[in-house]
């Protein structure tokens, strides 16, 4: 990232924590500290179009349902993989309390 001062020189700035790992640890607060920057740095004789505020809120918020509906999924498989283990281990003691065992 860098930073134009107001002499117009561009300074490069420390990568942040988020970008150091990539935009998928992104979060809410990343995406307000850049759209308020964003708005600081537009130019009030040509603003930002609402049309395209908008369909970047809207964005962010479809990105945040879909990371919300990934950690539910995620939960229900690790759920129905339990499930699974135990009605595997009940089986298998079904099966060994089946076979005969011969006494001598």
């Amino acid at each position: 990232m860098t930073t134009i001062t107001a002499t117009g020189t561009a300074t490069a700035a420390a990568p942040t924590t988020s970008a150091k790992y990539g935009f998928a640890s992104l979060g809410q607060a990343d995406f307000l500290r850049l759209m308020t920057t964003q708005m600081q740095m537009q130019d009030p004789f040509s603003p930002m179009d609402n049309k395209e505020m908008l369909a970047q809120m809207a964005q962010f918020s479809s990105l945040g349902g879909i990371n919300d509906l990934n950690e539910t999924l995620s939960s229900i498989s690790g759920k129905l993989d339990a499930v699974l283990a135990s009605q595997t281990a009940a089986r298998a003691a079904d099966a060994d309390a089946a076979t005969p065992t011969t006494t001598a």
